[in-house]
């Protein structure tokens, strides 16, 4: 029987509280949610590593720290209704909707029918998985007070900004080649001001990479 509780702890601990993460909630919620059952089963001895998780093809479960850090800059409330972006298989699901009204979460494949399971299976009923295109939304549920994105982005589709409410906060990784930069934005009169948090890197997600033109 492998002690994933005592594991559990020791990421808070070495992991999440280090870096600066102080929100009780979230700290609370992060002790609470069994990240082991939040991957696949192959991966569950490494779910508490402080490391990028691979879950599916060019698909990761984002390190402690910087969900961790996301979410504390996000600053979610109990009365927020939350879109989750990519939420793999439930795990950041999961953990917001214990910090949230209501969780929201979007991805696509089986990956989505996986997230919905784990996420009954741990009693989340203030979470619901819709799947389809991760870059468009769910525009039939929002607009959303907050809004996690799971990965990476190089851009943030229209369709995403727009179903984030005016006053609303959006967390992202953005990858500018191989260095990437986690920013918090606010909605204000219709646009996003970003600003910088923390520097992380992930795999940009599909739907949100740049159009590059190409010149000859």
């Amino acid at each position: 029987m492998h002690d994933f509780a005592t594991r559990r702890t020791m990421m808070v601990d070495t992991q999440v509280r280090p870096n600066d993460v102080t929100k009780y909630p979230l700290i609370a919620a992060m002790l609470e949610v069994p990240r082991e059952v939040f991957v696949p089963t192959a991966l569950r001895q490494a779910a508490y590593l402080g490391e990028n998780l691979d879950i599916a093809q060019g698909r990761v479960l984002l390190e402690p720290r910087s969900f961790a850090k996301l979410l504390d800059a996000l600053d979610v409330q109990p009365t927020d209704l939350v879109l989750d972006i990519g939420c793999g298989l439930g795990y950041s699901t999961a953990v917001i909707a214990r910090l949230a009204e209501a969780v929201v979460a979007i991805e696509e494949g089986p990956l989505a029918a996986q997230a919905q399971d784990a996420l009954a299976a741990e009693g989340a009923d203030n979470a619901a998985v819709v799947a389809g295109p991760l870059a468009a939304g769910a525009p039939q549920h929002g607009p959303y007070d907050a809004i996690m994105i799971e990965g990476a982005i190089e851009v943030l589709p229209a369709d995403i900004a727009d179903q984030l409410k005016d006053g609303g906060r959006i967390g992202a990784l953005f990858m500018e080649g191989a260095l990437g930069v986690a920013r918090i934005g606010v909605k204000i009169d219709g646009a996003i001001s970003w600003r910088n948090a923390f520097h992380a890197a992930a795999p940009v997600l599909p739907g949100f990479a740049a159009k590059h033109a190409f010149t000859l």
